[in-house]
């Protein structure tokens, strides 16, 4: 005798909800791997050029955009396509440590005023409050001039103006989890707030962290390209992307838009490719778009 067992049948929309839901996520994966390698691209072209066409070539100066030279060439005759990549890759890489720096203190902070609370939540929301009160490219501007301006100073400056949001979100998060019953129960057993923000609050947090890190670039890319533009940020030897705009500038009104159009077109794409990067992996983090 043999015994059939119908399996229960998907529905035609289930089937669908399941196809687009795998289709969303692939999407996402595939815009976050898109995002991660264009980046890297740009932060590791400078050791793949080498110093070839930064010299000076006085033969080929003023060049406008042609297959030879994709974004033309300089009052110098050097290629701006290698400049740029040259810039930018360094502003990222100074944009990387400041927005770093940043996270950990917005973290640390964020964390702390969730977990413990009372007198310690009132004075770092104070303080949050009062960095939002503050014209924030004013403050950039005061703290590294006070600190001496150049590299040292745009990571400072940027560091120390960046974290009041993250903070915001990491607090919230830890508050949330705080109602948990889990560190109701942990309490319960004597656990201490310092176990229980190591064992509860850091595991959740970390999404949140990893995306504030990556919406914290474009914010330290640009404004470390404002610094340099106004002349407090990087060294002018230093080819950043903000020297490379400010330099620009002498020449714009010649007819030599290429020098600043082009690298500005470079600098948006990058910060751009951040963005997207950061929104697709909070739309990853989130339960709710995650599964359609």
């Amino acid at each position: 005798m043999t015994i059939t067992v119908n399996s229960p049948q998907k529905s035609p929309q289930k089937l669908w909800r399941i196809w687009r839901q795998n289709n969303r996520r692939q999407q996402t994966l595939g815009a976050i791997v898109l995002g991660t390698l264009f980046l890297l691209g740009i932060i590791v072209s400078p050791w793949f050029l080498g110093e070839s066409g930064l010299s000076t070539v006085l033969t080929q100066r003023n060049q406008p955009p042609s297959l030879a030279h994709l974004f033309g060439t300089d009052w110098l005759g050097r290629d701006m396509l290698r400049r740029s990549l040259h810039g930018l890759s360094l502003s990222l890489r100074v944009g990387l440590l400041a927005a770093s720096v940043s996270a950990l203190i917005g973290t640390g902070l964020g964390l702390a005023a969730g977990t413990f609370g009372g007198w310690v939540d009132a004075v770092i929301i104070w303080i949050v409050d009062v960095f939002f009160s503050l014209p924030h490219l004013v403050l950039l501007i005061l703290i590294a001039f006070a600190v001496g301006g150049g590299t040292k100073g745009v990571i400072i400056a940027v560091a120390l103006t960046h974290w009041t949001s993250l903070a915001r979100v990491i607090r919230a998060e830890v508050l949330q989890t705080n109602s948990s019953d889990y560190v109701h129960l942990s309490r319960h057993l004597g656990k201490s707030s310092l176990w229980i923000a190591r064992h509860h609050m850091v595991p959740h947090i970390v999404p949140q962290l990893l995306v504030g890190l990556i919406l914290l670039f474009p914010h330290a890319i640009l404004h470390e390209a404002a610094l340099s533009f106004i002349g407090i940020g990087l060294s002018p030897h230093l080819p950043a992307i903000g020297i490379i705009l400010a330099e620009s500038m002498r020449h714009l009104s010649t007819g030599y838009w290429w020098l600043g159009v082009m690298p500005g077109i470079l600098l948006l794409l990058a910060v751009k490719a951040f963005d997207w990067l950061g929104e697709n992996l909070r739309s990853l983090f989130d339960p709710k778009t995650s599964q359609g």
